[in-house]
């Protein structure tokens, strides 16, 4: 069977496994082929001329596009029910292109609270020296965003389920504020895959670490920006200069213009042959390879990783020695209704506990543990443990710790997909130890 007119599937567990690509044209190979390869035989001259112009898609210089990193990028997008994707270097290369790609100096963007320390930094202090201002707000209430918002708001931002604080950011309520004044939503969803479907509830943009949970081994850095195609960037032309003016990057081209005959791809185009094109934040085809392998069993993986993490946050609420314990099924109200209208089939995978003795019993607990990993890392088929506030969240004030969910006390565990009793076993040893 040709590539071209595949079937379309929408079940996750078939989508990642078919979509985007059925067997090499020319051998036969089943497996996606790792296309190391640098650029690409024009056809002819009218050839090369029409794909530099936009007239046809194709493949031109691997910076740009890719063929491995095509199918990653149409299976990402298939199961999230996207338009198209781009697959970059990194997730920190993902938040920064969806910023970029909108944004630029004057311009705004309103960011939950809850985020991971890198994004932080991110945008509280590199987009700051570009000229962005990132504006943050507690997502506890949805309105906030409203009243951040100005006419030089380019986006709300926000993660699906912020790490390491874990309340389920009210996305529709967010996107349904941004729908009325013409901003659109991007989230993070790395943290729980399949388990979370942002543009079901409105949002525009996603963002992916794919190093996380779609590769799940702990083997690729790499990130994921999809699409939706859902946001009307016509409509809102006024607010967004960088569609819908003349781009002197690339011969005048006004991207909501350009692309009308390619479908509502303007913006994650415009981020491909222009943002990638110039700051060369791309994948590698190994690395691309390497996400296909994981991609084809997160769905699989997601389940375990689910009902692991459940039955560690049960055992964890009756330890001696832990004083709270941080995971969306305890969580009650409001915070409850958010996890459970936005996550389906389980709550994630991580899980985050205080200790009564603090920094010195998280130190003594991680350095106790003997099967679980000590990893600034989230979303392997390892369990994996660290302690957020001299780690991930360090670079932050302890106001801004706060902020995000982080104290002295606090240890977050990403549960893997081992046997439940190897989890707890090396988890009840290591807490032992560290009382």
């Amino acid at each position: 069977m040709s590539n071209d007119n595949l079937p379309s599937y929408t079940n996750p567990e078939t989508v990642v496994l078919h979509s985007g690509y059925r067997s090499d044209p020319v051998t036969g190979a089943v497996a996606v082929p790792i296309y190391q390869t640098t650029s690409y035989q024009f056809n002819d001259t009218q050839h090369a001329e029409n794909l530099f112009a936009l007239k046809e898609l194709g493949n031109i210089y691997t910076r740009i596009m890719n063929p491995t990193c095509d199918v990653l990028e149409k299976r990402v997008a298939a199961m999230d029910g996207g338009v198209g994707a781009l697959a970059l270097s990194s997730g920190q290369a993902a938040s920064t292109f969806a910023i970029q790609n909108i944004a630029q100096a004057g311009d705004n963007v309103v960011s939950s609270t809850d985020l991971y320390g890198g994004t932080w930094n991110l945008f509280a202090n590199t987009l700051k020296t570009a000229g962005i201002e990132v504006r943050f707000v507690d997502p506890a209430d949805p309105e906030a965003f409203r009243r951040a918002s100005d006419d030089k708001t380019q986006a709300y931002y926000a993660e699906s389920l912020p790490n390491p604080k874990l309340q389920a950011f009210p996305i529709a309520e967010v996107a349904a504020i941004g729908e009325d004044l013409g901003i659109p939503l991007i989230v993070d969803n790395t943290a729980c895959p399949v388990i979370c479907r942002p543009f079901d509830h409105g949002a525009h943009i996603i963002v992916y670490s794919s190093t996380k949970y779609i590769g799940g081994h702990g083997t690729s850095i790499g990130g994921v920006l999809v699409d939706s195609g859902t946001f009307d960037w016509e409509k809102h032309q006024d607010r967004f200069p960088l569609l819908s003016e003349p781009d002197p990057s690339y011969h005048g081209a006004v991207w909501i213009e350009a692309v009308k005959p390619l479908g509502p791809i303007a913006y994650i185009l415009k981020a491909r042959v222009t943002l990638l094109r110039d700051l060369g934040s791309c994948m590698s085809p190994f690395n691309a390879f390497l996400f296909l392998q994981g991609l084809e069993s997160l769905p699989l993986r997601m389940e375990r990783h689910c009902e692991n993490a459940a039955k560690v946050a049960d055992y964890l609420t009756g330890r001696e020695g832990i004083t709270k314990v941080i995971y969306p099924s305890f969580f009650e109200g409001e915070e409850r209704r958010r996890a459970n209208t936005y996550m389906t089939g389980g709550l994630g995978a991580l899980v985050g506990f205080e200790l009564t003795g603090g920094r010195d019993a998280g130190r003594r607990f991680i350095d106790s543990l003997k099967m679980i990993y000590h990893v600034a890392n989230i979303g392997d088929a390892r369990t994996l443990a660290i302690h957020p506030a001299t780690t991930t969240h360090s670079q932050l004030s302890v106001e801004e710790q706060a902020a995000t969910g982080v104290n002295e006390n606090y240890v977050r565990l990403s549960i893997g997909i081992e046997h439940i009793d190897d989890i707890i076993a090396d988890l009840d040893q290591a807490l032992t130890a560290a009382m």
